[in-house]
C-alpha cells in the first residue's frame, strides 16, 4: 500500500512538473496571494478600513508580481527601493487628483518614464511598474491627502508582507527554479515516449491525434530545455556544468525528436517528412502496421515502456534499471536487434540513442552513477560521455549592438504609450470623469511585451474579450457575495491566484479573473453597479483602440516589417550553425556551437511569438496565416536539422565512431549559400538573389559520396539533405527565385 501511494505521489508531482515547468506559475500564485492575505490580515488586526485594505492588498500584489530578478539579493534591493517609489508615487497622487490638467500631464509623465525604464533591465522594468500601478491605486481607491498617513502605513505593511512571503514562506533560490526545472524536462520527456507509444499503437483514425500529441509532446519538451538554458548561469555552481547540463539537454531533446521522427518514418508508406512534425495541423502520413513479424513490435513497444521508465526510474530500482539501461544501449552497436525492416530497426537505434542521451543527462543532473553492472556496450557508452564532459572549455559572447534614440525599443514604446495615453485620457474623461483610468490602464497593458501594431492589435481584442465574459462573471459573483466582507476577500484572493497561474498560457483568461475581482472590489468599496461594469468594458475597448492608434501612426513597426527583421535574425543564425557545425565536421577548429544553437532556438521563439497577429483565428488574411504557419515549420524543421549537425560536431574530438571528412565543407556550402540568399530577398526585397538546386549533398562527396560510410556519417549526411531540402523549400513562400542547375 505504501510503495502504491508513493507510486500515485510521485505520477501526480511528475503531472504537475511537466504541466507547469519549474512550479513557476505555482509559485507566482502562491507568492501573490500569500502576500496580500499577510497584508489584509496584519491590516484587519490594527482596525484598518475597507478603502485602506483594498489599498494594501493591490500593493501587495504589485509589489510581488513586479519584482523579476532571479537572485534574491537583487530582489531584496528592488523591493526596497521599490517601497519609497510607490509613497511618492500614492502622494502625487492623492496631492494632483483635485488637479485634472496637472494631474493628467503628470500621469503621461510618469508613464513614459516607467517604459523608458525598462533600458534599465529588471530592476528599472520594475520600478517603473510599482509608479505606474500605484498611482493608479490612488485613483481606484480616491486617495486624498487626509488619507496619506493611512495609505502610507498600508503600502509600508504591503511591501513588508511580500517581502517576507518572498524570502521566507514561500522561497525559490535559483538553484531551486532550475531543479525543479530538470524535473520538469524529465516529466515532459517522458509524456513524449507515451506519445510515441501511442503512435506505435495508433490505428488508421487515430493516427491524426496521435501525431498531434506527438508534435505537442515536441514543442513542450523545447520550451522547458529554452526555460532551463535561461536558469542555467544562475542555477549551477559554475560555467563549466552550466555548459555540460546544456549540451545534455540539447542530445536528449535532439534524440527524443529523431526517434518520433524515426517511429513515424517506419509507419508510413514511404519516408516520412520532417515538416510533418512540425507543421501544426499538416495531415498525418498514410501509415501501415509495423512492417516486419509482430515480435518485433513487440519488443518495440516493451522497450518503449522501459525508455519511458528508465526516464522517470518509475517502478525498476537497482539492478533492475542497469539491465534495462543495458539492454537499451545494445542497440547503438547493433547488438540484438530483431529481425525487421531496416526502417524498423533504424528505430531500435534510436531508441538505444535516446537511452543513451537519457544516461547522460541522469550523470550531469545527479552525479556519477553506479557502474558495477555495465556490459561493454554501456561502459563505451560511459567513457564517450567521460571525454565529452571533459572537452568542455567555456567561451565569451559579444553583446550586440544596441540601436540609438528613437530607434530604440523602450524609447519607442515610450513615446508610443505616451501618446495613446494621452488620447485614451481624453476619450475616458468623456466616458468617465471618475473612472477614465481604466483607458489609460489598458493602453498601458497592451504595450507591455509587444514589438508592433499587429501583436498590440491581437493583445487588445484578447484582453477585450476577457473583459466582456469577466464583467459578466462580476455580476454573478457580485449578486452572490452581497455584503458579506469576508468572503468576497477569500474569492478575491482565489480569483487572484488564478490570475496569476494562467497569465502565461492565456491573456484572455488572465483578464477575465482580473475583471471578475475587480467586480468584487467594487462591491466591497460599494460602488458597485451594473452601469459601473459596462463602463469597465468601453474604457478598455477605448483603451485598446487608443493603443492601437499609436502604434499604428507614432514611429509604427509594421507587423510585417517586423516578421521580416526577425526572419532575417533566424536565417542568419541558421547559416552560422550550419556553417559551424560543417566546419567543425569537416576538420576545421571547435565553436561554441551549443551557444549558437542556442541563440537560433531564441531567435526562432521571437519570430514565433511575432507572427501571432499573423496567424490568429480572427485574422482576415487567410493565405497569410497559411504562409506564415508554413514558414515556421519549415524553420522549425531546418533548426532541428542544424541543432543535430552542431550536436554530432560536439562528439567530434571524442566519439570514436564520428570521423572528420573535409569534403563536406564544399558540400554543404550550396546550403549555406541559399540561406543566405533568401535572408538578402527577406532584408532587402529589391536584391536579384536566388537559391541554388542540384544534385544531392551526398552525391557531391564524391563518386562514392553514395556510399555508406557508417551510421554516425550517414545520419550527417541525411540531416544535411534533409536541410538543404527544406532551405530550398522556403524559396516558394519568401517569393525568391529558384535557379535550376546548369547542365
Amino acid at each position: 500500500m505504501k510503495a502504491a501511494g508513493r507510486s500515485v505521489r510521485a505520477r501526480l508531482r511528475d503531472r504537475l512538473a511537466a504541466s507547469d515547468p519549474g512550479l513557476l506559475r505555482l509559485t507566482a500564485g502562491l507568492r501573490t496571494v500569500g502576500a496580500i492575505a499577510l497584508t489584509l490580515a496584519v491590516l484587519a488586526s490594527l482596525g484598518f478600513g475597507i478603502t485602506r485594505l483594498v489599498a494594501g492588498a493591490m500593493a501587495a500584489m504589485v509589489a510581488t508580481f513586479a519584482i523579476r530578478e532571479r537572485q534574491r539579493g537583487a530582489q531584496a534591493v528592488t523591493l526596497a527601493l521599490g517601497l519609497p517609489v510607490a509613497l511618492v508615487s500614492v502622494s502625487l497622487g492623492a496631492l494632483l487628483s483635485e488637479r485634472v490638467v496637472a494631474g493628467d500631464v503628470f500621469f503621461v509623465a510618469l508613464i513614459f518614464c516607467a517604459v523608458y525604464g525598462r533600458r534599465f533591465g529588471d530592476r528599472g522594468t520594475a520600478l517603473g511598474l510599482i509608479g505606474f500601478q500605484v498611482y493608479f491605486l490612488a485613483l481606484f481607491v480616491g486617495a486624498s491627502t487626509s488619507e496619506l498617513p493611512g495609505l502610507w502605513a498600508a503600502l509600508s505593511v504591503a511591501f513588508a508582507s511580500s517581502a517576507l512571503v518572498r524570502f521566507a514562506v514561500v522561497p525559490a533560490s535559483s538553484a531551486g527554479v532550475l531543479e525543479r526545472l530538470r524535473q520538469a524536462f524529465r516529466a515532459r520527456l517522458a509524456q513524449l515516449v507515451s506519445a510515441q507509444l501511442a503512435l506505435l499503437d495508433a490505428g488508421p483514425d487515430e493516427v491524426d491525434k496521435a501525431l498531434e500529441d506527438v508534435r505537442e509532446g515536441n514543442a513542450r519538451l523545447h520550451e522547458t530545455a529554452l526555460m532551463i538554458q535561461t536558469r542555467l548561469e544562475e542555477g549551477t555552481p559554475d560555467e563549466s556544468t552550466a555548459r555540460l547540463v546544456q549540451r545534455r539537454i540539447a542530445d536528449a531533446e535532439i534524440a527524443a525528436e529523431r526517434l518520433g521522427l524515426q517511429l513515424l518514418s517506419a509507419r508510413s508508406t514511404e519516408r516520412a517528412d520532417t515538416l510533418t512534425l512540425h507543421l501544426p495541423g499538416a495531415p498525418a502520413p498514410e501509415v501501415r502496421r509495423l512492417p516486419g513479424p509482430d515480435e518485433a513490435t513487440a519488443v518495440l513497444r516493451r522497450d518503449l515502456l522501459a525508455l519511458r521508465a528508465l526516464v522517470l526510474r518509475t517502478g525498476v530500482m537497482g539492478t533492475a534499471v542497469a539491465q534495462v539501461r543495458n539492454r537499451l544501449l545494445g542497440y547503438r552497436d547493433e547488438e540484438n536487434l530483431p529481425a525487421a525492416s531496416p526502417a524498423v530497426q533504424d528505430v531500435f537505434r534510436a531508441v538505444g540513442e535516446t537511452a543513451r542521451a537519457v544516461m547522460g543527462l541522469r550523470i550531469a543532473l545527479d552525479g556519477p552513477q553506479d557502474e558495477s553492472d555495465d556490459t561493454p556496450t554501456t561502459a563505451r557508452s560511459r567513457e564517450e560521455l567521460d571525454a565529452e564532459d571533459a572537452a568542455i572549455d567555456a567561451g565569451e559572447e559579444s553583446e550586440p549592438e544596441e540601436p540609438k534614440g528613437l530607434q530604440r525599443p523602450t524609447t519607442r514604446a515610450a513615446v508610443q504609450v505616451s501618446v495613446g495615453s494621452t488620447l485614451a485620457i481624453v476619450g475616458g474623461e468623456l466616458l468617465s470623469t471618475d473612472r477614465w483610468y481604466w483607458a489609460v490602464l489598458t493602453c498601458w497593458i497592451v504595450f507591455i511585451n509587444t514589438a508592433s501594431t499587429g501583436e498590440i492589435l491581437v493583445k487588445g481584442y484578447r484582453r477585450l474579450l476577457g473583459t466582456v465574459f469577466g464583467v459578466v462573471a462580476g455580476i454573478v459573483l457580485a449578486g452572490l457575495v452581497g455584503g458579506h466582507t469576508l468572503t468576497a476577500f477569500v474569492l478575491v484572493l482565489l480569483l487572484i491566484f488564478a490570475m496569476f497561474y494562467t497569465a502565461p498560457l492565456s491573456y484572455t483568461l488572465m483578464s477575465f479573473f482580473v475583471t471578475a475581482m475587480l467586480g468584487l472590489l467594487y462591491t466591497l468599496l460599494h460602488t458597485y453597479s451594473w452601469e459601473v461594469l459596462v463602463l469597465r468594458v468601453e474604457e478598455t475597448a477605448l483603451g485598446a483602440a487608443c493603443g492601437v492608434v499609436a502604434a499604428a501612426l507614432v514611429l509604427p513597426v509594421n507587423t510585417d516589417r517586423r516578421t521580416n527583421e526577425l526572419l532575417v535574425t533566424v536565417l542568419e543564425r541558421l547559416a552560422e550553425v550550419t556553417e559551424a557545425a560543417v566546419a567543425q565536421l569537416s576538420g576545421g577548429p571547435a565553436d561554441e556551437l551549443l551557444d549558437r544553437a542556442r541563440e537560433l532556438d531564441q531567435a526562432l521563439g521571437d519570430l514565433r511569438a511575432a507572427t501571432q497577429p499573423l496567424t490568429h483565428p480572427v485574422t482576415p488574411l487567410r493565405a497569410r496565416r497559411t504562409t506564415a504557419r508554413y514558414v515556421v515549420a519549415l524553420l522549425e524543421t531546418c533548426a532541428y536539422h542544424a541543432r543535430s549537425l552542431a550536436a554530432t560536431a560536439e562528439l567530434l574530438p571524442t566519439h570514436p565512431s564520428i570521423a572528420a571528412d573535409p569534403r563536406l565543407r564544399g558540400a554543404a556550402g550550396r546550403t549555406v549559400g541559399n540561406i543566405r540568399a533568401i535572408a538578402a530577398r527577406v532584408g532587402d526585397g529589391e536584391a536579384g538573389t536566388a537559391v541554388e538546386t542540384g544534385p544531392s549533398i551526398a552525391s557531391l562527396l564524391g563518386d562514392d559520396g553514395a556510399a555508406r560510410y557508417g551510421r554516425i556519417t550517414d545520419r550527417v549526411l541525411r540531416h544535411l539533405e534533409r536541410l538543404d531540402e527544406a532551405v530550398v523549400g522556403l524559396a516558394r513562400p519568401l517569393d525568391v527565385r529558384v535557379k535550376a542547375p546548369e547542365r
